[in-house]
């Protein structure tokens, strides 16, 4: 990614959508906090794991945020004028594509700026 973008600034972008989790209203018991906890540490995971290359300037900024995450990312995006999205996508096809729905593709098909799919 970096060979190919050259980036000064990359966001690493982590959405916990508590609607996965089944609970999409406010939980009285409050299991949506606890869930929201847990991606929140989930997330410094996976940012811990982020490796910039030795060689790039690059600056790296972490940002976790609670919704859906097409919409999510789209919003950021929009939000924090960013250049270009780059998102994985679990390649799924066929009939579990056609019931879980792509958010990689709701993002292609939403963002204004320009977008790359990873497998």
């Amino acid at each position: 990614m970096f060979d190919r973008f050259n980036p000064d600034v990359v966001t690493v972008l982590f959405v916990y959508d508590p609607g996965e989790a089944g609970y999409e209203a406010p939980d009285p018991f409050g299991t949506d906090t606890e869930l929201t906890e847990l991606a929140a540490e989930r997330a410094e995971e996976v940012f811990t794991s982020f490796e910039v290359p030795r060689a790039s300037d690059t600056t790296v900024r972490t940002v976790h945020e609670v919704g859906h995450p097409a919409r999510t990312v789209v919003d950021h995006g929009a939000r924090d004028d960013v250049d270009h999205v780059v998102v994985g996508s679990h390649g799924r096809e066929g009939v579990s594509r056609l019931l879980l729905g792509s958010i990689a593709e709701k993002i292609v098909r939403r963002s204004s700026v320009p977008v790359t799919v990873v497998r």
